[in-house]
């Protein structure tokens, strides 16, 4: 099982560029056998740029996750919090074996869906 992950474009580079470990997430899919993210670079690239591997899911406190991640968050400290505000805990989905695609790909042309707020099954 597949999902498109919104991501913004700044962040999204990070992942490919190896310097983003670690996509946050305040939920989670719910269907346990999802293997790969298909990254969707949100506004203004609007585009399906790559796409990676979960390697696993933390779920913890604010405070121990952003310790467990914060080496290779892709984020700073802050943007991590305010981010989480009005959490008391969240997701860090380990990323592995990155590939970013040669020519970026139209959501709409080559999944025949919109852009998802979150994340959407494919």
């Amino acid at each position: 099982m597949r999902v498109i992950l919104s991501i913004k474009p700044e962040y999204a580079n990070k992942i490919f560029d190896g310097t983003k470990k670690y996509e946050f997430r305040r939920t989670i899919f719910k269907d346990t056998t999802v293997k790969t993210v298909i990254v969707y670079a949100s506004s203004p690239m609007q585009k399906v740029i790559g796409e990676f591997e979960i390697d696993i899911i933390l779920n913890d406190g604010l405070n121990d996750l952003w310790e467990q991640t914060k080496d290779f968050a892709g984020i700073t400290q802050d943007y991590f919090y305010e981010y989480f505000s009005q959490k008391q805990e969240g997701y860090a989905i380990k990323i592995k074996n990155v590939q970013r695609y040669l020519q970026p790909l139209c959501l709409k042309d080559e999944y025949n869906v919109s852009p998802p707020q979150s994340f959407l099954y494919v």
